[in-house]
């Protein structure tokens, strides 16, 4: 069977929002709440696909079925982060948004849009790439390659400004 991989277009944020909240169901176990998050995203990524930088990447295959819908998206960015002895030119990639709509898994789609951001990133010369892995999307990274890091990860979140 051929995957038909595609950038992602503007007009696809409403889809790429819409998966983004089935990936954080799975990694949170529970549905996100909808609220204005929504809306920022699709904001953020109408701008993102249309910028010419092309510092965001997104890769998606259409429902074969349901044209107008996605089955899979993977969204990757690319961040300039100060050189070091293992990574020189600093450039980091992280990959956010691997998902597949459940009615379409087990098809190969998340890991042919991967497949296609991580050549993405090869192709811009990102050597170093980052992503957070749900236990289900775990094996999938893990056989492209993906380990898991020595550091501890820490977060803080700042409360918003007044």
């Amino acid at each position: 069977m051929v995957i038909n991989i595609r950038r992602a277009v503007v007009g696809d944020a409403a889809e790429i929002v819409r998966l983004r909240a089935v990936m954080l169901a799975s990694m949170d176990e529970a549905p996100p709440a909808p609220g204005p998050w929504q809306e920022s995203a699709r904001e953020t990524l109408r701008d993102r696909l249309a910028e010419p930088q092309d510092a965001m990447g997104v890769f998606v295959v259409d429902k074969p079925d349901r044209p107008g819908e996605l089955a899979a998206v993977a969204v990757g960015t690319i961040e300039r982060r100060l050189g070091g002895p293992t990574n020189p030119s600093g450039l980091t990639g992280y990959v956010f948004n691997v998902v597949t709509d459940p009615g379409y898994r087990r098809r190969g789609y998340s890991r042919a849009c991967l497949e296609a951001l991580l050549d993405w990133y090869r192709r811009r010369g990102v050597r170093k790439i980052d992503l957070r892995a749900s236990t289900e999307g775990e094996p999938l990274y893990r056989s492209l390659g993906f380990v898991p890091t020595t550091g501890p990860t820490m977060r803080l979140n700042l409360p918003p400004a007044d």
